[in-house]
């Protein structure tokens, strides 16, 4: 770093590639710091200053980054929505059949609570502040994907034509956070029996869900 460098920021004698390098390792420091913070303090309690003192930076430097607490909150959750996401897509398409899209999808989602319990902390810790701060592009259309990745199970036939899409997609989205919920709160790590339990219940409702909204629809 050279001497015309200001709180913690590469100057204009740095080579380009060192700087953007620099300025994404800052920017990951902070992010880091906050997932932390917000973990464990909640939105609300956490200030920017609580952010600053867990990284090796000048107080100056978060605000090249980030010009408020809630500009962070944003980019600590839409980051994380955005890993999973795709992993969860990428599971799902994959599927073969309904078990596996079940399975694959629940064994992901189970993984990430028990390998990122930071992250999962803080969205866990922070679901209010989440709705109210902000209403996230990247967590609203997870919940789109969701819903179209069972509209297209139907299409491919790994579900009964008569699926309601809407109802199903609920469905699969309640068990996910309830059972990861009660993972966290008995500190169960046992991702693959959490996965097959959830798997288990979806797909032994499924057709008798199907069969009764039909019997309905009939009468």
């Amino acid at each position: 770093m050279t001497e015309d460098a200001v709180d913690g920021e590469p100057g204009d004698g740095v080579p380009a590639g060192k700087r953007a390098q620099t300025k994404a390792m800052n920017r990951s420091q902070i992010l880091a710091a906050a997932r932390e913070v917000f973990a464990e303090l909640g939105y609300e309690a956490t200030t920017v200053r609580d952010i600053i003192r867990r990284t090796s930076l000048a107080s100056g430097t978060f605000y090249n980054y980030f010009p408020t607490k809630e500009a962070v909150f944003r980019a600590v959750v839409e980051e994380s929505a955005r890993h999973l996401r795709q992993r969860l897509r990428a599971e799902r398409r994959s599927a073969r059949s309904f078990d596996e899209f079940c399975f694959q999808a629940y064994s992901t989602y189970f993984r990430y609570v028990v390998e990122d319990r930071p992250t999962y902390d803080l969205i866990r810790r922070n679901v209010a502040a989440i709705a109210s701060v902000f209403e996230s592009p990247e967590l609203a259309e997870g919940r789109d994907e969701l819903r179209e990745d069972v509209a297209d199970a139907v299409v491919r036939g790994l579900l009964p034509a008569g699926t309601d899409v809407e109802f199903l997609t609920l469905a699969v989205h309640g068990i996910a956070v309830n059972l990861a919920g009660r993972m966290i709160e008995t500190g169960d790590n046992d991702v693959e029996r959490a996965a097959r339990f959830a798997a288990g219940l979806l797909i032994g409702g499924v057709a008798g869900a199907c069969a009764a909204v039909a019997d309905r629809t009939r009468t």
